[in-house]
């Protein structure tokens, strides 16, 4: 049985000092999106948590398209996914010195 994925990406996002706390309270409402940084210069530091990779770029280019925003850019995107398999955790056959498989699997991209 396959557990659902999980896409965590984060956003850059460049916007006009003047704008920063109406862009703020829009990033807000989106309820996959965190804010984890703010710089007075006009960058937001944006973190995704979705289902599905689509919603990433649905709400990307929704934040490109608020007042204000210069430009959002994904820096980083994980896709986690679960899956319910029986795994050997026997540490004496484990020869690599790695950490047991736990039956889930994590493929990283960074662009």
């Amino acid at each position: 049985m396959s557990l659902p994925e999980a896409h965590i990406s984060s956003l850059i996002v460049q916007v006009s000092p003047e704008h920063i706390e109406e862009t703020k309270k829009r990033i807000e409402a989106f309820d996959e999106a965190e804010i984890y940084g703010v710089s007075d210069v006009g960058k937001i530091v944006v973190v995704l948590v979705t289902q599905k990779e689509g919603f990433i770029t649905d709400v990307i280019e929704k934040i490109n398209n608020m007042p204000g925003v210069l430009g959002a850019s994904m820096v980083y995107h994980q896709i986690d996914s679960g899956t319910d398999t029986d795994t050997d955790t026997d540490t004496n056959t484990n020869k690599n010195n790695l950490a047991p498989d736990d039956g889930y699997s994590v493929s990283e991209e960074q662009v």
